[in-house]
């Protein structure tokens, strides 16, 4: 450092000066602009960058929610839906059983008044079969009967004894 304090010269060092002075001169004037510029710009850039993911961010959460709220909305939908289709399926089935127990009462009534209606047509076939086999009877009891003089007139007599007269 003694070195350089004995070697001191003042015109270079004036030269050194306005050198330097002008290298700062011309610095500022075509390079410092510039580069604040630039790191400006880059600044400004990164602060936009960050604000537009802040942005994409709370974006990103009211879509996450309003997805939120249409998937609760469509579930909501869905149970109402299912419910309202297990009601009709309920009321379907109950429609059928009280239409079935219906028609098979109907069925049932139906084969009762045909029993009934043969029943009564039987009885009735019935009757005029033994009724006309009782005349049958009686005709060939009578033939008989009258055949015989004798017989008629025990028969006659017994007929007579049996009125009664006022």
């Amino acid at each position: 450092m003694e070195k350089l304090v004995e070697q001191f010269s003042i015109g270079l060092f004036f030269w050194m000066l306005v050198i330097f002075v002008l290298l700062i001169f011309l610095l500022k004037k075509f390079a410092w602009k510039p580069i604040l510029d630039a790191v400006n710009d880059r600044e400004e850039g990164i602060k936009n960058a960050l604000l537009s993911a802040e942005n994409a961010k709370r974006e990103m959460l009211n879509l996450k929610s309003d997805n939120e709220k249409l998937l609760a909305e469509a579930r909501l939908e869905r149970d109402l839906m299912m419910k309202d289709a297990r009601e009709i399926r309920e009321k379907m089935v109950n429609d059928a059983k009280t239409e079935a127990q219906l028609a098979g009462e109907k069925m049932i009534s139906q084969a009762k008044a045909a029993i009934e209606s043969e029943k009564n047509a039987a009885m009735a076939e019935l009757k005029a079969q033994v009724s006309s086999l009782s005349l049958n009877i009686a005709e060939k009891v009578l033939k008989d009967e009258l055949s015989n003089k004798e017989s008629q007139t025990r028969l006659i007599e017994k007929m007579l004894g049996d009125v009664k007269l006022n």
